[in-house]
């Protein structure tokens, strides 16, 4: 499987911005797919996970109510909403697909993308 994000850029705080995530292979359906960041300086964390039907989420607290993932199994796209950024959602966000139930884990995750930057100003 390869991952490619995209969707990422410069908003002001409180604004929006899409993230997608294009998956190549047939077997996309089958991968539960998480979304990972990383600030500078900072290790890279988890932001959101779903699983591989798309019927269950789940989120890191610092995003929850705010961001919002979803899958869509015949176009091979996982999505990150976000919105209400906050300059603290500044990082590079990684797309990443596993077959695991433990979403947050990132060792848990087979493929990963190559990063799209967003940047959250003030």
């Amino acid at each position: 499987v390869q991952l490619q994000a995209s969707g990422g850029g410069l908003v002001q705080a409180g604004g929006s911005l899409r993230l997608s995530c294009a998956a190549s292979g047939r077997t996309f359906s089958t991968y539960a797919m998480g979304w990972f960041r990383q600030a500078p300086g900072k290790e890279r964390e988890f932001v959101a996970g779903i699983s591989s039907s798309g019927g269950y989420t789940y989120y890191a607290d610092s995003v929850k109510g705010r961001f919002t993932i979803s899958k869509d199994n015949a176009k091979n796209t996982v999505y990150l909403q976000m919105n209400s950024l906050k300059p603290e959602d500044t990082a590079v966000y990684y797309c990443a697909a596993g077959r695991t139930s433990w979403m947050s884990r990132e060792e848990l995750y087979d493929y990963w993308g190559q990063g799209t930057q967003v940047t959250v100003s003030s």
